[in-house]
């Protein structure tokens, strides 16, 4: 095992079997898929509320 593998002098977009870019666009799809599960978590929490309001107006 060499103390010297090379890896503290390769730049930080070869480090890890990446590009600057490719992690960008990695980081940016994250958002992307983040922000759909939060807008279609909240569209079906509000249908949810929706149903119950229904459902108490037609109680006795």
């Amino acid at each position: 095992m060499s103390v010297e593998s090379g890896t503290a002098e390769q730049p930080e977009s070869t480090r890890r079997g990446g590009t600057t870019r490719d992690r960008e666009w990695r980081i940016g799809r994250g958002v992307a898929i983040r922000a759909g599960f939060y807008i279609f978590g909240t569209h079906l929490f509000a249908g949810f509320m929706w149903v119950l309001s229904r459902l108490g107006e037609h109680a006795h």
